[in-house]
């Protein structure tokens, strides 16, 4: 009953805003990047990409903007008007083509994810939220009349690191802005940490907002020069949560991980972030296999991404090296501990049996806890080492990762979309695909639209450079059909 009402609500909400209301089709488009950041080149639309949008069956696109290239002399106050045509060009190319543009400041004047950051800080400053007003109140003066299933307005890009307290309150500043002069617009904000969860201030406003589809980044930005080492190898469906092992100073944490029923071959035990100097242990069957000390090393070719924290007063680092365990014969009980030091991450496990079968067992850490029991269960795709509960499932996964958090803005019948979503260009295809599929799949049973982060380039259909795809010839360009027929389906 509470949620029904809390539903009726906002929806009475928008009503009284003279918002549009919310939109009749599923969005499902992709974001296009003409002026997605601002480094002296001229802001551009290609008329063939919404032409192309259109006949694959598309309806929408999203304009991730960099304010820069409207200002005048690096003056964030002085808006030019002929810089501005391109917008219209692109509000223009969505009308011909039946797409709907949603434009969107991926860098507001005082706020951006990109680098480098902005001088001023949106949040904190009433200067520059006054001027990012100023710019929201100019783009609503100027498309006035373009009806909200044609054209929509989204704040500004991935808020970070945020109280929900200081978001709502540049939201509803911005939000007021563009009423103030269009009523009718509708309006979409991205959800609180990088569109992570929904911001539940903002409920009131009667706007729309946006998550992303990005879960986990080991997939999605695997190898992409701008997020820095990749901290995990992409793994589909997810890998085995399992607790670092803690050493003895961190009892009762430090339980070691025990696996049942393995057979005889090699282990290659790939550690992961290592907190200080520890001693790493293998035992089969009470024998001691492996006995290794790692200490993060400056300089050293076994160790990437090491760094002194201050704090705790102890050097952290990602060990790179993998050893190699012989397992002479079928093992009843393996038992992998850190009978001294710090704690110590583990990356994978990879088991390779006498006749040259593989099964990998890749890692995602959770803190705070101790490990379940595995067991071996076979070489065969889907077996593995698996923990009690069973085999890591992709859905579930993404469920409670993403969905779950958003719970609130479904149960309050918020309007709430996918901004961005998809996978660099180095992550394997086959995987990618099974990844996207499973979030698709999601988001078409909540009623959620969608925008792929790119059209052409490396994360779309067009002209990827992906070296895993066997590209078809489509007016000049080479489409990933694969990829192209599963967005399709949902």
């Amino acid at each position: 009953m509470v949620r029904y009402a809390t539903a009726v609500c906002v929806m009475a909400a928008m009503a009284c805003s003279g918002a549009d209301g919310l939109p009749s089709v599923r969005w499902r488009g992709f974001n296009l990047l003409g002026m997605f950041q601002n480094h002296g080149q001229p802001a551009h639309f290609e008329e063939e990409d919404f032409k192309l949008i259109s006949e694959l069956g598309f309806n929408f696109v999203r304009i991730p903007m960099d304010y820069r290239f409207w200002i005048k002399d690096k003056d964030w106050t002085a808006i030019d008007d002929a810089r501005l045509v391109p917008v219209d060009q692109a509000v223009a190319y969505g009308k011909k083509y039946a797409l709907h543009v949603q434009l969107c400041f991926h860098r507001a004047p005082g706020y951006t994810v990109a680098k480098p950051p902005e001088p001023r800080d949106l949040f904190t400053d009433p200067e520059a939220l006054r001027v990012c007003c100023q710019h929201w109140s100019h783009f609503a003066r100027r498309y006035k009349g373009i009806p909200s299933d044609a054209l929509s307005f989204n704040l500004f890009n991935e808020p970070g690191e945020v109280s929900a307290e200081a978001y709502e309150r540049v939201a509803a500043a911005l939000v007021a802005a563009i009423r103030d002069v269009d009523p009718a617009r509708f309006i979409v904000a991205d959800g609180l940490r990088w569109g992570g969860r929904p911001a539940q201030g903002l409920f009131r406003l009667g706007i729309g907002q946006a998550m992303r589809g990005y879960a986990p980044m080991s997939i999605s930005h695997y190898m992409a020069s701008w997020v820095g080492t990749p901290s995990d190898d992409p793994v589909w469906p997810p890998p085995q949560a399992v607790s670092p092992l803690y050493g003895p100073a961190k009892a009762p944490l430090n339980v070691p991980l025990v696996i049942e029923q393995v057979p005889a071959g090699t282990l290659a035990v790939r550690p992961g972030v290592v907190s200080g100097k520890v001693r790493l242990r293998v035992e089969a069957d009470g024998t001691r296999l492996l006995d290794q000390v790692l200490e993060p090393r400056q300089g050293s070719t076994d160790w990437t991404n090491v760094a002194y924290k201050s704090e705790w007063k102890i050097s952290q680092g990602r060990c790179v090296r993998t050893f190699d365990v012989k397992l002479p014969k079928d093992v009843r009980r393996l038992r992998i501990s850190l009978p001294e030091g710090d704690w110590a991450q583990l990356s994978m496990l990879t088991l390779t049996g006498r006749d040259g079968q593989i099964a990998a067992m890749p890692f995602e850490q959770s803190w705070g806890r101790t490990n379940e029991l595995f067991r071996f269960a076979g070489f065969a795709p889907g077996q593995g080492f698996h923990a009690e509960q069973g085999a890591p499932d992709g859905r579930a996964y993404l469920q409670k990762t993403l969905m779950d958090a958003w719970q609130p803005a479904f149960d309050a019948g918020i309007f709430t979309m996918v901004g961005e979503f998809g996978a660099y260009n180095r992550t394997p295809h086959a995987l990618v695909l099974a990844w996207m599929e499973d979030n698709l799949r999601l988001w078409k049973e909540r009623n959620l639209g969608w925008a792929l982060w790119n059209f052409r380039g490396s994360f779309g259909v067009l002209d990827s450079g992906r070296k895993d795809v066997a590209y078809e010839s489509f007016h000049g360009h080479q489409l990933d059909r694969k990829m192209l027929d599963l967005l399709l389906k949902y």
